[in-house]
């Protein structure tokens, strides 16, 4: 049976000034590490699938912090496992990158059903932990995007 997903996501890198990255283990995944990732809504822009899903996956409110539309796309092969999510013959997702930074690693509300744990890990740290190609860049990209100060202005 085929799913309904928009095979559009975000992937929202949430960091310090310092560069330290959130990054969240999936509870359908173990050791699956990752920034916040979701699907669109239909009739959602890309910004307001970013709040919602940061607010969903961590429990912070995005209105409060620097969240910024680094205007990068990637697009990938959606994983066998978990296609069913996806309407018949869908095989890739085009993901849009923002950036969000919060002054210091902040309390996490996880989305149980979502996530088994989260970290706070210096950018290249986190990096590795990625599981996903185009997380992990991202966040290698991190430096250029946050500016001198970090503060993603």
């Amino acid at each position: 049976m085929s799913g309904s997903k928009v095979p559009v996501s975000v992937l929202v890198v949430i960091h310090t000034p310092d560069l330290r990255v959130l990054l969240l283990e999936r509870a359908d995944h173990p050791g699956y590490w990752q920034s916040v990732t979701g699907s669109q809504h239909p009739g959602e822009s890309l910004r307001q699938t970013a709040v919602r899903e940061v607010r969903e996956e961590t429990g912070l409110d995005p209105e409060q912090h620097a969240l910024r539309d680094w205007g990068i796309q990637n697009e990938y092969e959606i994983f066998a496992e978990w296609r069913h999510r996806y309407p018949a013959g869908v095989t890739h997702n085009t993901e849009h990158v923002f950036g969000m930074t919060v002054p210091d690693p902040l309390r996490i509300r996880l989305a149980p059903r979502e996530h088994l744990s989260h970290a706070w890990l210096p950018y290249q740290e986190a990096a590795e932990r990625c599981f996903s190609w185009s997380n992990r860049d991202a966040i290698l990209l991190l430096p250029r995007f946050a500016g001198a100060d970090g503060s993603g202005k």
